[in-house]
């Protein structure tokens, strides 16, 4: 049983290669560990509740004859182990998130890198006299604690652009969901007109406790 345990949960994810996918392996591994030190531990329950430390032994020295010995020696033996490779599992998949949440930030920084340069080219392009892109689009409503909430989008923001979705080839709001539906648990550049200012977000289409993947409701603009 620790055997299996053990020789899965050898050598951790390569920093360049761990995925979303790879942590949720590892906490699948981590409730199947757990699952098997606490079926060892109805075993030893099962039998007097010897616990880890009780003597199995009597008085005189004799093993017990109100347990079976053999039974509580090797869920005993059972526990050690799979505590060890519970362990060994928590580690990775401290390291793990650890990765993960490095290489976020890391992309955080270059989004922001690029929407500063694509601000900036704007501005230029403005200066030069191109007309600005135009606003397809309306907030009108958000629910609390919603990702779009989190992003810092508010009800009656204008949408100038929606990840890939501007006003040049928005058609219907079905362009929206589908860029959403196809960035779940990815960051998406929205630049929308607040009170006559141009801000530029990073929404996240993320499942929460609400319905959808944003949490808002958007209606489309009169041209």
């Amino acid at each position: 049983m620790s055997e299996k345990g053990a020789g899965s949960s050898g050598g951790s994810p390569q920093a360049s290669s761990v995925t979303v996918s790879d942590v949720q392996e590892l906490i699948r591994r981590k409730e199947e560990i757990e699952a098997q030190i606490k079926a060892n531990y109805d075993v030893l329950e099962s039998q007097k509740g010897v616990g880890m430390h009780e003597p199995l032994v009597d008085c005189e020295g004799y093993p017990r004859s109100d347990v079976d010995v053999y039974q509580v020696r090797t869920a005993r033996h059972n526990i050690v182990c799979l505590q060890n490779d519970h362990k060994a599992v928590m580690k990775q998949v401290e390291e793990a998130l650890h990765q993960l949440h490095a290489r976020d930030k890391e992309k955080q920084a270059r989004d922001m890198a690029e929407a500063h340069q694509e601000a900036m080219s704007r501005s230029l392009s403005q200066s030069e006299g191109v007309s600005p892109a135009q606003a397809f689009a309306k907030v009108n409503s958000i629910s609390p604690g919603s990702p779009a909430s989190i992003a810092g989008l508010q009800v009656d923001d204008e949408i100038v652009e929606f990840g890939s979705v501007n006003t040049q080839n928005f058609q219907a709001l079905q362009n929206i969901s589908s860029v959403v539906q196809h960035s779940e648990g990815r960051p998406l550049n929205v630049t929308v007109i607040r009170r006559g200012e141009r801000h530029q977000l990073r929404l996240v289409p993320t499942r929460w406790a609400g319905k959808g993947l944003l949490g808002c409701n958007i209606i489309p603009l009169q041209r």
